[in-house]
């Protein structure tokens, strides 16, 4: 199983894969982090294509071209707004990967690379997130031969290092 998973260290923009995920607002029209650095590596392009998408729910995902990036599609999921657990915010999470996965196997997508979502200006806590994240893709994998290698990529030393941690336990 840990075959298929990779952790990586560095910009998901620059990733040789079938699909990267986008760290997503609900409008799906850019913003800061990683969705702002994905539409700006994408070009103009991907939100002239993301307007027709009509937004994605929370939990939820939608599949664009990759447009200027070495991936050929793009996966946009939003994430949860911490709230303190109150709001079912484990569960969106989690959601955001299952969907992202499912969308996927539906395009035929081997390779894929996933940020650590909702982490950032969302405020998920890291190794809750983690957990939650390295879970959802190995027991999709258990049950899903179709895709064969899940890159985490992190922005940080410190992100790394506790991925590395929760893939190892």
């Amino acid at each position: 199983m840990n075959d298929k998973i990779q952790i990586h260290r560095g910009d998901i923009t620059k990733l040789k894969v079938d699909a990267i995920v986008n760290a997503a607002n609900t409008s799906l029209l850019g913003g800061g982090g990683v969705d702002g650095a994905i539409h700006r590596a994408a070009g103009p392009e991907l939100l002239e294509f993301n307007r027709k998408l009509g937004g994605c729910k929370t939990g939820e995902a939608k599949i664009s071209p990759g447009f200027n990036l070495p991936a050929k599609f793009i996966i946009h999921t939003v994430g949860p707004v911490w709230n303190g657990g109150k709001s079912n915010e484990d569960k969106l999470l989690a959601n955001c990967y299952i969907n992202s996965l499912k969308l996927a196997v539906e395009n035929k997508i081997k390779t894929i690379a996933f940020p650590a979502i909702s982490t950032g200006v969302y405020h998920f806590p890291l190794e809750r997130a983690t957990k939650i994240a390295v879970n959802e893709v190995k027991k999709f994998l258990e049950k899903n031969e179709s895709i064969k290698k899940v890159i985490f990529v992190c922005f940080s030393d410190h992100d790394y290092n506790i991925y590395q941690n929760m893939l190892a336990q």
